[in-house]
């Protein structure tokens, strides 16, 4: 069975081999569309457009994510528990004591945010408060403090970057491909590409989305794993994990937008169906258990 520094290495390299799965669909449609069209131009507009709204979104995502789940910050006086244990945690990490907030809601949840060390949020909702006991939350917190420590929002960002040139690229290509076909439609062989490239570039966005979802996956599987050795106590973050799935309903500012930040599922537990499974911003919890208790 392996070993949790052996799972956290494990899920590095799979995280990894899945960006370069993901560099390499944007280089291949890059090229396809050169070819159709002969003018590389429209891929370069289309990168610029990409990377300016998502750099503004890394830039800014602590503040829109906070005025999206309405979060408040969080004192030492009301949420003494919550402070120490960050305190701690960060100390033993050797990160900067993120900013602490608080979601009024009745469902247990949290999430990290910010674009490095020293700007990281770390929010947690009411009802996770007052559901865990402390080792639970020293848990919780501990993966969130991971995600900081692991740059997964640098991670996630990337992948949204590329998985949103992939579809603005794919939206300008169908939508010019209307008004006549490219330099290149000429001749049975030239008709066949044509029609590759077209059904690729349509396939192609939801590659990309399902290439970004499986990062996500990896990266909670990766923070599993880091919260757990911070807190050399896998056992709280597990039997926080099955105390948040077993609360099933959702929070009443889910978003499917910053759905991927939190710890489990905003939405509430869902069925382990194959397709919920494929386009889920979390791995099932009972897969994340088993891997923390060696099972």
């Amino acid at each position: 069975m392996a070993t949790l520094y052996q799972e956290r290495s494990e899920n590095v390299w799979k995280t990894w081999g899945l960006m370069l799965g993901f560099f390499l669909l944007v280089i291949l449609i890059g090229w396809g569309i050169s070819w159709y069209y002969g003018n590389p131009f429209i891929l370069y507009i289309a990168v610029g457009i990409s990377i300016l709204m998502n750099v503004w979104a890394y830039w800014f995502s602590d503040k829109v994510v906070l005025s999206m789940t309405k979060a408040k910050p969080a004192t030492r006086e009301e949420y003494f528990d919550l402070y120490t244990v960050t305190e701690n945690l960060s100390i033993a990490a050797g990160l900067p004591m993120p900013k602490l907030y608080v979601i009024d809601d009745p469902a247990p949840n949290a999430f990290a945010t910010g674009r490095n060390e020293k700007h990281a949020v770390v929010a947690a909702t009411t009802g996770l408060l007052s559901m865990m006991n402390r080792q639970e939350l020293e848990g919780v917190i501990a993966h969130e403090l991971s995600h900081v420590k692991n740059r997964d929002m640098l991670v996630m960002t990337v992948a949204v970057v590329l998985a949103g040139f992939v579809a603005i690229v794919a939206d300008i290509f169908l939508r010019m491909s209307l008004f006549g076909g490219g330099d290149r439609d000429n001749g049975k062989a030239g008709a066949l590409f044509a029609i590759l490239a077209v059904v690729g570039i349509i396939l192609a966005p939801i590659a990309a989305q399902l290439i970004q979802l499986a990062v996500s996956r990896r990266r909670e599987f990766l923070a599993d794993a880091s919260g757990a050795l911070l807190t050399r106590y896998p056992e709280g973050l597990a039997s926080a994990l099955q105390k948040i799935a077993g609360y099933g309903r959702p929070m009443a500012s889910a978003n499917h937008a910053t759905a991927h930040l939190f710890i489990s599922n905003p939405f509430g537990a869902t069925a382990g169906k194959f397709v919920n499974r494929l386009f889920a911003t979390h791995p099932p919890v009972e897969e994340r258990v088993a891997a923390l208790l060696g099972r």
